[in-house]
């Protein structure tokens, strides 16, 4: 149902992942600028920079494993839904 008010799912011009020759191209112009990132990642760890710390440990060990818990301890309130055809009336 493409063009239907309050849908967001289905295919949209420009959506989705980048094509590989776009993300490799990407990936060529940025090449030359790896040495100074990582000088300046290096500048952030050394000064004790939050951000630099966190996101080294993150790439170099991966991120923790996030658990949640979950109360279920109360009542879940249902309501009962009737299903009429075109013919039937309440």
């Amino acid at each position: 149902m493409a063009g239907v008010k309050g849908r967001s799912g289905g295919r949209r011009p420009n959506s989705g992942r980048k094509g590989k020759a776009e993300e490799q191209e990407l990936i060529e112009r940025l090449s030359p600028m790896d040495d100074i990132a990582h000088k300046k990642l290096e500048i952030a760890l050394k000064k004790g920079e939050a951000w630099a710390i966190k996101m080294f440990f993150e790439y170099r060990y991966g991120k923790p494993v996030q658990k949640s818990e979950t109360n279920l301890s109360g009542q879940i309130q249902v309501t009962p839904i009737s299903f009429f055809t075109d013919d039937e009336e309440e």
